[in-house]
């Protein structure tokens, strides 16, 4: 039986720390910026967890 392709986009969406978590950037910090304050582009910096309830779908996803 051939190797499960993994989900191109889901690979460029998520990464996995070395425990095992996955971790995705927070949305809304693409466009219409202008309009949201400092505070809130500030904190849609860096990554966050993924929810615990997506994780089997996320690995299937990933060929994992």
């Amino acid at each position: 039986m051939p190797k499960m392709k993994s989900h191109s986009g889901m690979v460029k969406r998520v990464k996995i720390t070395a425990k095992g978590k996955f971790l995705r950037e927070p949305a809304g910090k693409r466009h219409l910026l202008e309009g949201k304050s400092s505070k809130v582009t500030r904190r849609m910096d860096g990554y966050v967890e993924l929810d615990p309830v997506e994780k089997k779908r996320i690995k299937k996803l990933l060929g994992l």
